[in-house]
């Protein structure tokens, strides 16, 4: 007589101004998994949430030992959010999703039955994002400069819902580096992945806390840390300044000694002045992006603090 055990699958979601949310989130978590059948995990990571949410994960924990949480010291970001639940996982399979409900928890059993193909990484594809014209439009701008300096082909119809292997969360597990981005890291591992359609719908409790400010941080973080080709991209962008400044040169003195006219004004090297100046600092400002990372890398800082936690062990370690 064979006996099967049923798998345990994770659920990681960094919590971030979404309280109201989270009692429904996890019941129909639970509800989907049972349903699959498997056994459940969900680690709910407050990241600083200023909306006392810690309070609601606490009550939750208590009510059911599948449901446990992380309490973070001060606010570290979403993505070190989800660096710090997939440590803590346990689980045969791992699913991050989002906690405002945005991510369908129903949309799990059809990420696991496509894993179930032969697939260590599935992606959920928000074919209609229920999100508005100008979230929409900067997600499209920001992996289009992505995919310029970093060579990749990414999808912005794919965010960090997907399901993951444990193969995969050891993996991403070993990466520590300051600079995160789940989805691009997932990505950059290589492993056997594939995407599905699921259905996205609209955010039921406030609004999301990136702004257009933190949107370009994230981008910047997220290209510097995968790519040097700004640097040669500068490196480029000064020889032909130096190519254009030896040719108008070279035009200048065949003008005065062999036609006879005399350079006039000085407005236009005053212009020249100013902007090879401009461009001088731009530069200066790329390689200091990238001696300002390094720097944070080499300080050797944790990615995150915790204050509090409810029925969890670190893994990875």
């Amino acid at each position: 007589m064979e006996f099967t055990t049923k798998p345990l699958i994770s659920v990681v979601v960094p919590v971030y101004g979404c309280k109201t949310c989270l009692k429904e989130l996890c019941s129909r978590i639970i509800r989907t998994i049972t349903m699959i059948p498997a056994q459940y995990e969900i680690i709910l990571v407050n990241d600083a949430s200023p909306d006392n949410a810690w309070d609601t994960i606490k009550y939750l924990s208590e009510q059911d030992d599948g449901i446990k949480g992380i309490d973070f010291a001060r606010n570290f970001g979403q993505h070190h959010a989800i660096t710090a639940g997939l440590d803590y996982t346990s689980g045969d399979w791992v699913v991050v999703m989002d906690c405002d409900l945005q991510d369908r928890p129903e949309e799990i059993a059809n990420l696991y039955k496509k894993a179930m193909e032969g697939y260590e990484v599935v992606f959920g594809k928000r074919t209609v994002r229920q999100d508005n014209w100008l979230k929409k439009k900067s997600s499209q701008v920001f992996y289009r400069i992505y995919d310029y300096f970093s060579g990749q082909m990414t999808d912005p119809s794919t965010a960090n819902f997907s399901i993951n292997s444990k193969k995969v969360v050891k993996s991403y597990r070993r990466i520590r580096e300051q600079n995160r981005y789940f989805p691009l890291f997932i990505k950059w591992m290589g492993y056997k992945s594939a995407n599905i359609s699921v259905e996205h719908n609209t955010r039921k409790e406030g609004k999301s806390s990136y702004s257009i400010g933190k949107l370009i941080n994230l981008a910047t973080d997220a290209i510097i840390s995968q790519s040097n080709k700004p640097l040669r991209l500068s490196i480029q962008i000064g020889f032909l300044m130096s190519l254009a400044s030896f040719i108008y040169a070279m035009y200048l003195f065949f003008r005065y000694f062999f036609l006879d006219q005399a350079v006039e004004g000085w407005t236009s090297v005053m212009v020249s002045i100013f902007f090879i100046g401009g461009l001088i600092f731009f530069n200066f400002g790329i390689l200091g992006l990238y001696i300002g990372k390094i720097f944070n890398e080499t300080k050797g800082r944790p990615l995150y603090l915790i204050r509090e936690t409810t029925d969890v062990t670190e893994e990875w370690r």
